[in-house]
């Protein structure tokens, strides 16, 4: 029998949680052209949340058509350039005439071309006869604004793991060229029909480009996802199992809705988890069992991140399990051998780059994953918790 919390897909209408407010603000920046750069850590509901906008852009009758580009994997520029214009292409083209005659006229002068062959063997609709120059970069970024007008239909490109694009050659003066068309296409009596929705995963990396080098600054929206009430998150929960005809105690969802700091995606595989071991009331020693087996699963990855830290940076991470934030004080530095204050600075810099902490405004740390800190806890720092 299928589980009613479900983990491993996008997850709209009924069954989308919380983020209502979200939902409203990125609908209107979405509608009004404006670009959005959407910021989380892995699993925060990044693609249920832009999905849930585009349902509710639908349900306002407004017309849209919708690509995403993952970027996962890039880490060069032609990489990037294909990909792109292949999405935007393949959008308002289907077959291989209609493909060729695009990028004849879009983009003739250009190193692209359509080639029969390539096409047959690997699917990719464009192929280059020479090494691509900036012109031809221009070609493709520009591609999406000149489509979506031609067509006078909204289009929105999801480039997904933005920040993978810094692994590129020459990754700033790629940014400084999408800046600059984003600019001049604003500057037309047209308005563009066209805008980006950039997501990443990696939270520090984003925050960087967007926030601290502020590329695209008054070019993009920056949005966080908000936090889920912890009481709908109980009642979804509890929801969840009358559906299969189970009972849970309200207040011993807590201790678990609590260690995973509200995300959903650990919290439906918590209680999947909890419901395939139970048959009717849910008591203690299944919440135990169920998250010894949800640590099972994900402790590989937590180990590889703490064995991938040097012998300091570990020596960081246990004061910052002990609750300390003053870091560069002679007590903390003398507690956990951390040398100095100028080899703090590093350390901390390092422990964000590995995406294992964010620091805030105000330099207080916190760990960018909950189940991440709970087993760093409890498993490899030894501390006495509880679920």
């Amino acid at each position: 029998m299928d589980s009613a919390f479900s983990y491993g897909s996008t997850v709209t209408g009924k069954g989308f949680l919380g983020r209502r407010k979200d939902v409203n603000i990125l609908s209107n920046l979405i509608a009004q052209r404006e670009n959005v750069a959407l910021i989380s850590g892995p699993k925060g509901g990044k693609n249920s949340l832009i999905q849930q906008v585009f349902l509710q852009m639908r349900m306002d009758k407004k017309v849209f058509d919708a690509v995403e580009v993952d970027l996962r994997d890039v880490r060069d520029r032609v990489t990037f350039l294909r990909r792109l214009g292949d999405a935007v292409i393949r959008q308002y083209a289907t077959t291989p005439g209609e493909f060729r005659d695009i990028i004849s006229t879009q983009l003739g002068g250009t190193h692209f071309i359509f080639d029969q062959r390539s096409f047959s063997e690997d699917g990719c609709v464009l192929s280059l006869n020479w090494d691509p120059d900036e012109k031809d970069t221009r070609a493709i970024l520009t591609l999406p604004y000149t489509l979506s007008r031609i067509r006078e239909r909204r289009l929105i490109v999801i480039l997904r793991e933005f920040q993978n694009l810094r692994f590129t050659d020459d990754w700033e003066k790629l940014f400084k060229l999408m800046e600059d068309i984003i600019k001049e296409q604003r500057s037309f009596l047209e308005e563009p029909q066209f805008s980006y929705i950039f997501t990443g995963s990696q939270l520090n990396a984003m925050k960087d480009l967007f926030e601290h080098w502020r590329w695209f600054h008054r070019l993009c929206e920056v949005h966080y996802p908000s936090p889920i009430e912890e009481n709908e998150i109980t009642e979804y929960v509890i929801r969840g199992f009358l559906a299969g005809g189970k009972v849970v105690d309200r207040e011993m969802l807590k201790g678990a809705i609590t260690l995973m700091r509200g995300n959903l995606h650990y919290i439906n595989h918590f209680f999947a988890i909890c419901d395939h071991l139970s048959k009717g009331y849910i008591m203690e020693p299944i919440l135990i069992e169920a998250l010894e087996n949800l640590i099972s699963i994900h402790e590989p990855r937590f180990e590889a991140t703490v064995y991938d830290l040097t012998n300091y940076q570990v020596s960081l991470l246990r004061a910052i399990t002990d609750g300390h934030t003053k870091f560069s004080s002679a007590e903390v530095i003398r507690r956990y051998g951390l040398n100095s204050s100028a080899n703090v600075k590093r350390l901390k810099d390092a422990l964000a780059k590995k995406e294992i902490i964010a620091f805030d405004d105000s330099d207080e740390p916190s760990f960018i994953d909950p189940l991440f800190e709970y087993w760093v806890k409890k498993y490899f720092f030894r501390q006495k918790l509880d679920i």
